[in-house]
């Protein structure tokens, strides 16, 4: 079992793109977006304050709304795809998955569960922290996603 508990989330200012992207294409957006919105912090002079992260708007289908990026320390200029966003503030379900992006439907279903055994509504938008890569991360079971996901 999932340890999945309830947190109070800051609002922290992000730098990022958002894109609409079929679900088979998703890895190459997220790569493409943690570059180019890297390349336009150390353009500015501005350091992530966190590891990065992947935010979606509404339910994952075919395609997905989604937006990858860093959080910062406060708003950056616009450049290019790049803009300025937010993670926003609240209460959070939070639950980290150790593993590989492959089992995270395992994980999901555990949170899912929670919000209906406590009586929850989950928020539209929600988030994942990358806190260590299958890309970067010498063995992807060891992969740590944590999953953020407001209450309404």
């Amino acid at each position: 079992m999932t340890h999945i508990r309830i947190t109070e989330h800051p609002e922290q200012a992000t730098a990022a793109i958002r894109a609409q992207v079929a679900m088979a294409e998703l890895a190459d957006f997220f790569s493409h977006a943690f570059s180019d919105t890297m390349a336009v912090l150390q353009k500015q002079g501005v350091q992530p304050v966190g590891p990065p992260f992947g935010k979606y708007y509404g339910q994952p289908g075919v395609q997905v709304d989604v937006e990858a990026g860093f959080p910062v320390a406060g708003a950056i200029e616009p450049a290019g795809n790049v803009v300025p966003g937010e993670l926003p503030a609240g209460r959070v379900v939070e639950a980290t998955h150790i593993g590989p992006f492959d089992t995270l439907a395992s994980t999901y279903a555990d949170v899912e569960s929670f919000f209906v055994e406590h009586k929850l509504k989950p928020s539209a938008v929600m988030w994942e922290n990358y806190l260590a890569d299958p890309e970067t991360e010498q063995s992807p079971e060891n992969a740590r996603t944590q999953i953020c996901w407001p209450v309404d």
